[in-house]
Formats: structure tokens, C-alpha cells, sequence
């Protein structure tokens, strides 16, 4: 009953935060993370939207980060929403920027098409570029788009803004949110066990061990490395809308506390320490 990974329209989601929390509650959610890429900006309609339906709403984010030159997520668990803000900003822009290079790759192919305007705090994505493929008529649906141009090492294809991973995960923790790392075993620069040390070393405190795309071997594995470094477990659908369900794995509630504890005391150690964050200034 626990989802901890889903995105709306604010990134790459097809459903509103409104529609979002309607939808998990009728897939018998009863806690609910926003993990938009790289923006906050759906959580307030969220927030709203829930107390109706009885769903507690986890803030959180995905941050789009690079690590070995290849794209690398990090979740990012109660944060604080000032702190976090105007460093994603810089996140925002870059992505805008992408988009507009995808864009110029794209029409420089033979195939020219416009974004709809998205509203402030939306975070641009390449979903963004491929239904609008669909719409003009370049391709039957988004998944060829990018297979054919979008995905990586495919011609239309740009690189995110180097972020790494590692300055992500002390980001997180300076807003007082507690970094995971999201789907592993998608990642593809690297084996996940050398990845991970280098990972932990910069502060991450938790793996995302239960995902769609993880295999039962996978997800068994991934659970005795975070007992094995006493990391938290997280988990959920990565939902989108569209072909994956909510509430794919059932997930206890009780993954959610040891999280609440973890991001309550980073928030104490900020607090205490006093020292201001270089993402910060």
C-alpha cells in the first residue's frame, strides 16, 4: 500500500497530481511519493487532492544526474521545498535547453515539429518530444520515437546537463532529504556493485530495491546489500500512467517510518551544523 515513485505532468507523467492521487487511491494506496524529474512542482495540487482520499503524500524528486558519462537517478525523500528550489531551477533550464536541442536535431532530420507551452515549474522531457512525434504524424506511437531518434546513441538523441551523481546526493542531503538510488539495475555505466561503493562514499542512504524493471534475483540481491550497509529500502511503481499499474508490489507501510526518521534527522543536522551548502548560495 506504500508507493514511493511516480510521476505527473509536471515531468514526464500523463496524469495530473489530482488524477495521480485519484488513481492510487482506487489501486488501494494509502501513501503516495511525487517523484517528478527535477522539479517540485506538482506537490501543493497533491497535497490538496489527497485530503479527500485519505492518501498521505511523500515530497520527494527524481534528480537527473550523470555518473560515468551515462544518466543516473536519484530519489530524493522529503526535502526541504525552500532550500531545494531555486537549485533546481538550474535543473529546469537545462532541461529546456536539451529539449531545444532535441528539437534542432530533429527538425535539421526532416522532421520539424512544436512543443505545446508547458507551464512554469514543468520539467521537459523527451516523452514530451515523442508524443508530440505522434501528433504530427511522424511516428505511430511514443515508444518508436524512441527507438528510431530519441533514445540513447539514437540520432536525435542529447545528453542531460553534467550533474553528477555524487554532487546530487549531497544536494539532497543539504535540503535534508534522504538520496536513494533509483532503479540500479537500469543503469547501464558500470557494474552495480562498483557504482554503488563510490555512491555510498558521497552519501547515498538508500536503493530503491523494488522496481518493475528489477528481477526477482535482482531485487533479492539488492536487499542484502542494503542490510549488508544497513541502507533503507524503497520501492514502487515508477508509474507514468498509461501501461504500469500502482501498487505493483504491495508494499508494507513500515518501509516508510525508518524514512520519515532518516530525513527528520538530517533535517536536525543542518540545523545544527550551520555550515551553509555550496548549492545554496
Amino acid at each position: 500500500m506504500l508507493e514511493l515513485h511516480c510521476h505527473t505532468t509536471y515531468s514526464d507523467g500523463q496524469l495530473t497530481p489530482t488524477e495521480l492521487v485519484i488513481t492510487a487511491a482506487e489501486a488501494g494506496v494509502k501513501a503516495l511519493a511525487i517523484t517528478d524529474h527535477d522539479t517540485l512542482s506538482g506537490w501543493e495540487e497533491a497535497f490538496q487532492a489527497a485530503a479527500s482520499y485519505n492518501i498521505e503524500i511523500v515530497p520527494g524528486v527524481e534528480l537527473s544526474t550523470v555518473y560515468n558519462e551515462r544518466s543516473l537517478h536519484i530519489l530524493g525523500f522529503y526535502p526541504d521545498k525552500n532550500k531545494l528550489e531555486n537549485p533546481l531551477k538550474e535543473r529546469l533550464n537545462g532541461r529546456k535547453n536539451r529539449a531545444n536541442q532535441i528539437l534542432e536535431k530533429l527538425a535539421q532530420l526532416g522532421y520539424p515539429i512544436e512543443l505545446e507551452a508547458m507551464g512554469e515549474g514543468v520539467a521537459a522531457a523527451r516523452p514530451h518530444i515523442a508524443r508530440a512525434m505522434v501528433k504530427a504524424g511522424y511516428v505511430q506511437s511514443p515508444q518508436e520515437a524512441f527507438e528510431r531518434w530519441l533514445g540513447e546513441h539514437k540520432p536525435a538523441f542529447v545528453q542531460y546537463d553534467k550533474f553528477s551523481s555524487l554532487d546530487g546526493i549531497q544536494l539532497l542531503k543539504s535540503c535534508g532529504a534522504v538520496p536513494v538510488w533509483a532503479h540500479p539495475y537500469l543503469y547501464q555505466g558500470g557494474k552495480i556493485e562498483t557504482v554503488f561503493q563510490e555512491l555510498l562514499e558521497a552519501g547515498l542512504m538508500g536503493i530503491e530495491v523494488y522496481h518493475p524493471h528489477h528481477s526477482d534475483s535482482q531485487i533479492q540481491r539488492l536487499e542484502k546489500l542494503c542490510e549488508a550497509y544497513g541502507l533503507l529500502k524503497t520501492g514502487g511503481s515508477d508509474y507514468h500512467g498509461g501501461g504500469t499499474a500502482l501498487n505493483l508490489f504491495n508494499l508494507s507501510l513500515n518501509l516508510l517510518e525508518p524514512i520519515k526518521q532518516t530525513a527528520y534527522n538530517l533535517k536536525e543536522a543542518v540545523i545544527k551544523s550551520q555550515i551553509p551548502s555550496p548549492y545554496l548560495g
